[in-house]
């Protein structure tokens, strides 16, 4: 779903309150997942069903998505899930939301806004300035991926991360899946699409060193 909301815009300025760990989690000392524009949340939902062994925490800017997925989200009763609505960037830059980053495992960005008018990039949610903040908050070892099906937006994702010292580019042969976030490579829904649509899938595995 592409649904064009301006991240710049004045109204995500207010950050709503991020509860600690052990109130948005049964079990918070599990590894926990943090994906950046996870929409309505259904890849979220199918990696915290069928992976009990991790946290996922899903931060959307498009609030009435957000409702809907902590709707569904009380309804199941899935202990190992949240989401957070707001603008990921001002999420960072807020000092009471720093712990999560400071906890995290691994990040992922799937299939982000392309944004693709020139004068539209510096609302693309990977900036130069938000992976220093994310190299200095992350602890090491911390793995980043990125998955686009735009070659535009994956040269300018890869660029900005790969131009900062801390980050280093995992080779995709050599990584064990089966000890990560999604060990058993669940598919987002636009990933589905481009698959059936045969469209090239950009992706990079970065680790803070």
């Amino acid at each position: 779903m592409r649904q064009h909301v301006n991240p710049l815009s004045s109204n995500f300025s207010q950050i709503e309150r991020i509860p600690s760990l052990s109130e948005m989690f049964s079990d918070s000392k599990l590894n926990l997942h943090l994906d950046i524009g996870c929409a309505a949340g259904e890849f979220l939902f199918d990696l915290a069903l069928i992976n009990t062994s991790w946290n996922y925490l899903g931060i959307e800017i498009r609030e009435k998505l957000v409702n809907n997925a902590k709707l569904k989200l009380l309804e199941r009763e899935i202990k190992n899930l949240y989401f957070v609505f707001g603008n990921a960037n001002n999420i960072l830059n807020d000092v009471q939301s720093k712990f999560i980053f400071k906890n995290l495992k691994s990040i992922s960005f799937n299939f982000p806004d392309p944004w693709f008018k020139k004068r539209h990039h510096k609302r693309r949610v990977i900036q130069p300035e938000f992976i220093n903040i994310l190299s200095d908050l992350l602890q090491k070892g911390t793995l980043i991926f990125i998955k686009t099906d735009v070659k535009d937006l994956f040269d300018y994702m890869d660029c900005s991360i790969a131009s900062n010292f801390y980050f280093k580019t995992i080779d995709k042969k050599d990584f064990n899946y089966s000890e990560s976030f999604n060990p058993y490579k669940v598919k987002t829904n636009r990933e589905k699409y481009a698959i059936d649509n045969q469209l090239d899938i950009f992706e990079r595995i970065y680790i803070k060193i």
